[in-house]
């Protein structure tokens, strides 16, 4: 039945593209994570009115954050081949696409971080800070818990980004179903793996706005 529907499309290909998908995004995701979490609260914390204010960083990550959200991901991709060459090795492969996945997407996840932040009752914050709240309790048990629910709807959108950023790499080689739609459907003109490849990718993305979701209604308190 696939095949009568889809004969050009080989399946062990198709899933050997969806897992290298998935593992770019898994692992990109993470560390996206990690690092959009911390530049987020650096920007917060030295913003003005910030509990450590100081113009002088504040501008400084502000910058470099605008600078890499604004490059369009193609050419990035480009732009750091010397660096993941000597980093990674290679220049192809699921592994060489991770540093301008996470190059690309922290910046654009650490501004949604830092607006998630800025939406934290001021109330809270300052009846925490006079009860002597430390540094690292007023971080985790009040800033960051205040706006998990801010945090995951960003990182559900910023996770989107990336499902759609590894099939740009996988055009120039990094694997995926970008690759395979690339190399196997458009280059050979075999529209059926384009299709599937799509409709793989779709099912992705839907996922992940699914659970995003559902774990963003959960945590919201309001």
């Amino acid at each position: 039945m696939i095949e009568s529907l889809f004969p050009h499309l080989k399946l062990d290909q198709l899933w050997s593209a969806t897992g290298e998908t998935l593992y770019m995004t898994a692992i990109s995701g993470v560390a996206t994570f990690v690092l959009g979490i911390v530049l987020g609260l650096a920007l917060f914390l030295t913003a003005r009115g910030g509990l450590f204010q100081n113009r002088a960083i504040y501008a400084l990550i502000s910058v470099l954050v605008n600078v890499f959200r604004s490059i369009p991901f193609i050419i990035l991709i480009v732009l750091l081949i010397p660096f993941t060459k000597k980093l990674i090795g290679t220049i192809l492969g699921a592994d060489a696409a991770l540093p301008a996945l996470i190059v690309g997407a922290a910046p654009f996840y650490a501004r949604l971080v830092e607006i998630g932040l800025r939406e934290v009752d001021k109330g809270v914050i300052e009846a925490s800070r006079s009860m002597g709240a430390r540094i690292s309790t007023l971080i985790f048990r009040v800033l960051l818990a205040e706006s998990s629910p801010a945090l995951v709807s960003g990182i559900t959108v910023t996770l989107i980004a990336l499902v759609s950023y590894s099939a740009m790499a996988g055009v120039i080689g990094a694997g995926g179903l970008g690759n395979l739609a690339y190399l196997e459907g458009f280059q050979r003109n075999h529209g059926d793996v384009t299709l599937v490849a799509t409709a793989m990718i779709l099912v992705i993305v839907f996922i992940i706005q699914f659970v995003g979701d559902l774990v963003t209604t959960r945590l919201d308190k309001r």
